[in-house]
């Protein structure tokens, strides 16, 4: 089984690869750079170039390349960034596979939970309308550049991931030193829902949808049981077995460290539940936050 993987070097993508070749699947990673052995392969996605031939015949493709959300403040150039570089790449391969006489039967393309917005202490699911905001239109205009190929006949998969739980990127591996030094503290009103999944959970999620034929569209890849900012502190304080502060850190101090990210990636909230993978008969491996947080740890 080959499948074709974007993105491969990031958080997500290197342990998705890392189980795709354990479950005895050949990976193609596709490159930015001169491919440096058979298993990769060049691609430029602001130029809409990539090889048809690595694509021709392959059983999958998983897209996850984009530009990290919360990396760097969002003035005018960085959203730009963060909206080229996913439309960009999701439209080449879109494209590119309504163009092969052997398209891969499945594209899984990455997405985000930003799509609902804020939904207060409100559960959402995949029928969940879109929300407002930058996250939320970034999260449209990703999800329609894949279109085409659903339309071509491949079973097309968009992943609208949460807060990924890992101590080697993402939102928590930059709480952790704060925290190991007993300053963590809820951010905002603390009252904010945080849907998130533990790395474990994300790569068996995906390997479920790569399997399982009725699932297309969207599926949120968020664990069953989302938590208030204040939960996700006092969980990850008796991980660390850290004292919390019992003071919050002030929305506009947040603002002023972090800029517009603070209001869409950290004082919203978005309790979201994945409806999809339940009802398609996955079983999470940590579904309450005291349990997953020390496995992750």
């Amino acid at each position: 089984m080959t499948i074709i993987v974007t993105g491969s070097s990031g958080l997500l993508g290197t342990a998705l690869v890392k189980a795709l070749r354990a479950d005895g699947a050949r990976v193609v990673r596709l490159v930015r750079r001169a491919p440096q052995s058979s298993e990769e392969s060049f691609w430029n996605p602001a130029k809409g170039l990539v090889d048809p031939a690595a694509l021709e015949g392959a059983e999958a493709v998983v897209h996850l390349a984009g530009a990290g959300i919360g990396d760097r403040r969002w003035d005018g150039p960085r959203k730009r960034e963060l909206l080229s570089s996913r439309v960009e790449g999701t439209q080449t391969l879109a494209t590119a596979l309504t163009e092969l006489s052997s398209r891969p039967p499945v594209l899984l393309s990455a997405s985000a939970i930003g799509y609902y917005g804020d939904t207060g202490d409100r559960a959402v699911d995949e029928s969940g309308p879109s929300g407002e905001g930058f996250l939320a239109g970034l999260v449209r205009a990703w999800e329609a550049e894949a279109e085409p190929a659903a339309r071509a006949g491949v079973r097309t998969v968009l992943l609208r991931t949460g807060l990924v739980l890992s101590r080697d990127g993402g939102m928590l591996s930059r709480m952790l030193p704060i925290f190991k030094l007993g300053l963590g503290a809820p951010l905002g009103s603390g009252r904010q829902y945080w849907s998130w999944i533990s790395m474990d959970d994300w790569v068996h999620a995906v390997l479920h949808t790569l399997r399982t034929r009725e699932l297309d569209g969207p599926v949120n890849l968020t664990a069953p049981e989302p938590v208030t900012n204040a939960e996700f502190t006092a969980a990850l304080g008796r991980a660390l077995r850290r004292p919390t502060m019992p003071l919050p850190v002030p929305g506009p101090v947040l603002r002023a460290a972090l800029g517009e990210f603070a209001q869409e990636g950290v004082l919203i909230g978005q309790r979201v539940t994945p409806r999809r993978l339940l009802d398609t008969g996955y079983v999470f491996r940590h579904i309450h936050l005291n349990e997953a947080l020390p496995a992750v740890l």
